[in-house]
């Protein structure tokens, strides 16, 4: 139901979403607000007015706390704000701590504990196998037996419309004999969707397929950016280092799972079949579409749907070790791409490796990213009662060397 909420046509937040973030005013510090349209609320003082506990921990300048209290609090707290929501005699209390967005500062909503990436579109591994690999077969041979990932840098993870220096670091091209060192020539991102961890896991006990809805608290959009002459020289034989860990951007809000019912899809037929631990037990694939544009041009959608491995499936592969979940955990989705051209999630694939160069609106022309240009991503899904529910953006802008 939408009560008396009125959000305008074609906003991203519409009662059906409620995306948590955490933001600032010039008059009050950083607190936990929900995106409704084009304004921000205030849980804290709406929690607290209606005398709920859970008003301390909405208080806070971190997601942290509240994602850390598990599902049956996220539950409470969401149906508590929506019935606010859907009640008349509620209006003039909800509209007194409104916060007009253009007012307010948005920064990153949760302390990331861990930061690892996986590389689960089959289109994009496919894409940079036949790049790099072109005498071979394009798949390497466990990829489709489990979700590769790689560990990255939680503390260089950045809130959307932070700026990205270009890294320097160590590069060899086939042809030279010797490396050089110098800010990176290729410059590139990843579009990719992320999951935050709210319920901890304890060390030595894996998490089951079954388990994810009980520990990923939401989703957000993400920017792996990528040095990729750095990386080709450095990656062999332990992955991706340096070429990676120099900054990786998220939206500053996070979608809650419960928003995304209507966009939960099964997962693509998995072939050869995979082993029991990762075996699906519910449709955790999502029918997101992203949207990717450089300085202001749209280059490339990509759809989330077709993603070969399901969030609840890297999950479980990530601790089947026994490696233990923390609170702020972020784990991602690797580089959303499609089949079709338009669909490629990185401007590795976009150009084809520098050898296609795109046009740009102003009639500019590039093949990986030049200073000064913008990147932003944005992602829709279909929502509750007929809406679209949109996942915001995130944005970054490319600064000099240093």
């Amino acid at each position: 139901m939408t009560g008396w909420v009125e959000v305008p046509d074609g906003s991203p937040f519409p009662v059906t979403n409620l995306p948590y973030g955490v933001f600032s005013t010039a008059e009050q510090s950083r607190r936990i607000g929900v995106a409704l349209g084009e304004d921000v609320i205030d849980l804290a003082p709406l929690a607290e007015a209606d005398g709920l506990d859970i008003a301390r921990e909405l208080a806070l300048p971190t997601l942290n706390p509240l994602m850390a209290m598990g599902r049956p609090a996220w539950s409470a707290v969401r149906a508590w704000l929506s019935d606010l929501l859907a009640t008349e005699s509620r209006r003039n209390v909800v509209r007194s701590h409104l916060v007009a967005a253009q007012d307010v500062t948005l920064h990153l909503p949760f302390e990331v504990a861990d930061y690892v990436d996986f590389y689960s579109s089959q289109h994009h591994a496919e894409n940079v196998g036949r790049l790099f690999r072109p005498d071979g077969e394009p798949l390497t041979p466990n990829w489709k037996h489990l979700p590769i990932g790689y560990h990255g840098r939680a503390g260089t993870v950045v809130v959307s419309g932070a700026d990205v220096v270009r890294p320097s670091g160590q590069r060899k091209t086939p042809a030279e004999e010797a490396p050089s060192f110098g800010p990176s020539a290729r410059l590139d991102i990843e579009a990719e969707v992320g999951f935050v961890v709210g319920v901890p896991s304890r060390h030595g006990a894996p998490v089951g397929v079954d388990d994810f809805a009980e520990h990923v608290f939401g989703v957000c959009l993400l920017n792996d950016w990528s040095a990729r002459d750095i990386q080709a020289w450095e990656y062999a034989p332990l992955g991706p280092f340096l070429g990676k860990s120099f900054a990786t951007s998220v939206s500053p809000w996070v979608v809650p799972l419960e928003a995304l019912t209507a966009a939960r899809v099964d997962g693509p037929a998995q072939d050869p079949p995979v082993l029991p631990y990762l075996r699906r037990q519910e449709p955790w694939g999502l029918d997101l579409t992203l949207e990717v544009t450089w300085n202001g041009t749209v280059v490339s959608r990509p759809p989330f749907a077709g993603m070969y491995w399901t969030p609840d499936q890297q999950l479980a592969h990530l601790t089947v070790n026994g490696a233990s979940l923390r609170t702020g955990d972020l784990f991602a989705s690797g580089t959303v791409s499609g089949a079709g051209k338009a669909e490629r999630g990185s401007f590795l694939e976009l150009s084809w490796n520098g050898s296609e160069p795109l046009t740009l609106g102003d009639g500019s022309t590039r093949t990986f990213l030049e200073d000064g240009d913008e990147v932003a991503i944005t992602a829709w899904a279909p929502g509750a009662d007929g809406t679209r529910i949109g996942l915001g953006s995130v944005t970054g802008r490319i600064l000099p060397a240093v």
